[in-house]
């Protein structure tokens, strides 16, 4: 397996021998160590590692160096190894020139003089930043290969299935690669059933579900305890946030969820307004980082499992499973989240995964890249999704029934896609229909005024229009507003001044439902405030009620 460089350069040769030392020390197992004293030196190993196939993760290079300064190397080197962090060595006096490199060069940390002691101010900075990197690049290995085809529904969610869950693999195109075809036809008859997931252990599967996936790659897919103090249905921001509170306070946590960590915000491809990342964070990185922060304090996560029911059985909460498995606890916490909205146009459902797409699927950028892509909605979802795709197509175009993006988006996304300039945003439209043979070719715009439709080219379309709450396991089970949304607290029905069908002296906690010690919190709650930060923080807040309520079990 090909060993990623971290490559740090410095003209101090005192400086950068002290940098060369502490970075083996700590990162020598996983990845190559090479330095460069000048970035002339630096440009020409940089070269040289991209002909031989060897990718740079990180760059850590010094500001002030002669004849180009650190900021300037790091936009030299931004297009031979476009995915490598970027780190700046400063000194206290140079801290401006790093901020505005943040915008410069996509700069990712800036350390300043001196980094002593590493375990406090250099490893975990550096930690963080290669653990995002791996998520978002393949290096060359021998590890799980995945044959498929470029425009098969079910390759394409095998594919989402595993980036999602941060499980590396190679991507293995069957129309182009003949000695890969050949084999998955002498295992399945044929190209009817895809995709075929070869393992390094000499075994495969073909076609499989996103459980068998899951057990086959060895992510927890049953409960290790019979019985828990917590369990959270849902793995977004505030499912996460339950879990670690919860984990961290002592209980025995487990968390259900259906497909992926993360949730909808899990899919964004850049999250830029979330306290305390400058530069911003996609929402497979906040969600990674989420797993390993619950896991590190005993919270058990359970993944391709769906929660069917929930019923009560004082004092216990039962959690049945799809799988015909159930799990006991005290207390359980609804965070299921929100589903996608299914577009209601002609033609959608033939092309779903192959070329019609809901969410950011960015695992088929580089499958557009250099083509026209369209995007469907004028929220901030959309606006991220927009930004992230005009990466890699040729023109992308934003269609959006209001008659602009200003009432639903974020100032700051409206203008950046503004100053982006192979992104149109057509108002005032709608998608009538989508055609195409065995893939999508055109869409049919309708004007929201007059009704007149036209067709615009398109190779895929990615969807953004709004969600509806994932509550339907708990319908008749707990109070529901009208669109589905989880009641909690102060905001459940009355009758003669209590909550209906209450039995309890005391009123209901902040985010309990209609039956006691059945929580949620998050996007599927009335109210909630549908932003990644209000998730996490309802998430957070919950297990304070949920103490309350275990004192009284």
């Amino acid at each position: 397996m090909i060993r990623p460089v971290i490559m740090s350069i410095d003209d101090d040769l005192e400086v950068l021998g002290a940098i060369d030392r502490d970075l083996r020390r700590h990162y020598r197992n996983n990845y190559r160590i090479v330095k460069a004293n000048s970035p002339e030196e630096a440009l020409d190993a940089s070269r040289a590692l991209k002909q031989r196939g060897t990718p740079i993760a990180l760059f850590l290079t010094d500001q002030r160096m002669p004849g180009m300064s650190g900021t300037e190397l790091l936009r030299e080197v931004k297009g031979l190894h476009p995915d490598a962090c970027k780190v700046l060595l400063t000194a206290y006096s140079d801290t401006e020139a790093a901020i505005a490199s943040i915008n410069d060069v996509g700069l990712d940390h800036y350390l300043m003089k001196p980094w002593d002691p590493p375990e406090q101010r250099l490893y975990p900075i550096l930690d963080e930043l290669l653990s995002g990197w791996t998520v978002r690049v393949r290096v060359p290995y021998d590890g799980i290969r995945l044959a498929g085809a470029r425009w098969s529904p079910q390759s394409y969610a095998a594919k989402e299935f595993l980036s999602r869950n941060q499980v590396p693999y190679q991507w293995v195109d069957v129309d182009s690669d003949a000695p890969t075809r050949e084999l998955v036809c002498s295992l399945t008859g044929g190209l009817g059933r895809l995709p075929v997931v070869f393992f390094p252990d000499g075994s495969h599967l073909v076609a499989p579900t996103n459980l068998n996936l899951a057990e086959k790659v060895g992510l927890q897919t049953r409960a290790r305890l019979p019985f828990y103090d917590l369990v959270i249905i849902g793995g977004g921001p505030a499912g996460l946030a339950n879990a670690v509170y919860g984990a961290s306070e002592g209980l025995k946590t487990l968390m259900i969820e259906h497909s992926a960590p993360g949730g909808q915000a899990g899919t964004s491809s850049r999250i830029e307004n979330y306290l305390g990342f400058p530069s911003g964070v996609t929402g497979a990185d906040l969600a990674q980082r989420a797993v390993a922060q619950a896991k590190r304090f005993g919270a058990e996560l359970l993944t391709a499992q769906e929660v069917t029911e929930v019923r009560r059985n004082d004092p216990y909460r039962i959690i049945y499973l799809a799988n015909g498995s159930e799990v006991s606890c005290y207390a359980t916490v609804i965070a299921t989240g929100m589903s996608v909205r299914m577009l209601q146009a002609s033609g959608i459902e033939p092309l779903i995964g192959i070329g019609v797409y809901y969410g950011a699927a960015m695992t088929e950028a580089a499958t557009y890249r250099d083509q026209h892509v369209c995007i469907v909605g004028g929220a901030n979802s959309a606006g991220q999704g927009a930004l992230f795709f005009s990466q890699y197509a040729r023109r992308v175009t934003m269609l959006v029934r209001a008659s602009g993006l200003e009432k639903s988006m974020s100032r700051y996304l409206v203008e950046r896609i503004g100053a982006t300039e192979n992104i149109d945003v057509l108002t005032r439209v709608e998608v009538a229909a989508v055609a195409g043979t065995e893939r999508l070719e055109h869409v049919v715009l309708r004007s929201v005024d007059s009704g007149e439709e036209r067709i615009l080219d398109a190779a895929a379309m990615f969807i953004f229009i709004g969600t509806a709450p994932r509550s339907e396991m708990v319908a008749g089970f707990v109070e529901r507003d009208e669109k589905g949304f989880i009641l909690t607290g102060p905001d459940l029905p009355r009758v003669n001044g209590r909550p209906r069908g209450w039995t309890l002296d005391r009123d209901p906690y902040l985010f309990e439902t209609s039956v006691p010690g059945v929580f949620a919190a998050g996007d599927v709650r009335a109210g909630a405030n549908r932003r990644v930060a209000a998730a996490v923080g309802e998430g957070s807040a919950t297990v304070h009620s949920v103490h309350r309520y275990l004192e009284t079990v």
